[in-house]
């Protein structure tokens, strides 16, 4: 009996079966803990399944939360995350190479909250100037994180959480046109005359 709880707590509690939030990558599924001998060591790692990238990942369980390895948000913490997305976005008046680093350490942070001020910060809704291509692939990047977590947490599918998320988007006050051209002053790397790819 000793070894079973050493075991689990060696685990910290994860287990076979369960949807975890892998912080570079998002959401995934521990599909198996096996025991691998490395340079003599005996390790034991989580086998974490990405099925919608086609990958897998195997994490020392000893390390699992060291890695940021987490569970999946509690339902209260999407209803929060989903309130973020109805308030104004917050832009920083700084170069866009510095702004996109800061939005790129928050999504892969593995902090729902967090990816989901990006997705809210960089929407642009119909009427609103074009992204360019690094705003829209981090936005796409942010908004991916955001969509599979709140559908594993629902247990909905990725179209309807995704309708959730639009629709508190929907609610966010619009900023203002020239607020928005005015921070696009250290944008230039989109040509502009991309077609917006929208989400399906």
């Amino acid at each position: 009996m000793t070894t079973a709880k050493k075991t689990t707590a060696g685990r910290q509690g994860f287990k076979t079966g369960e949807a975890v939030v892998y912080p570079a990558h998002g959401v995934g599924r521990i599909t198996a803990i096996e025991e691998q001998e490395i340079a003599g060591y005996k390790l034991e790692l989580f086998v974490v399944s990405f099925e919608k990238d086609k990958m897998v990942l195997r994490v020392p369980t000893a390390k699992a939360n060291s890695v940021g390895m987490r569970k999946l948000a509690e339902p209260e913490l999407v209803k929060k995350a989903l309130d973020v997305l109805t308030g104004r976005a917050r832009i920083k008046r700084t170069m866009w190479s510095r702004r996109a680093q800061e939005y790129e350490a928050k999504i892969n942070s593995g902090d729902l909250l967090s990816v989901t001020e990006v997705v809210r910060d960089l929407y642009r809704s119909e009427a609103q100037p074009e992204q360019s291509y690094s705003e829209r692939q981090l936005y796409e990047a942010a908004l991916d994180r955001v969509l599979r977590e709140i559908s594993s947490v629902n247990k909905i599918t990725e179209t309807e959480a995704l309708k959730l998320i639009e629709q508190s988007l929907a609610k966010s006050p619009r900023r203002a046109k020239g607020e928005a051209e005015a921070e696009g002053d250290a944008e230039a790397e989109g040509d502009g005359d991309e077609i917006r790819e929208e989400a399906a």
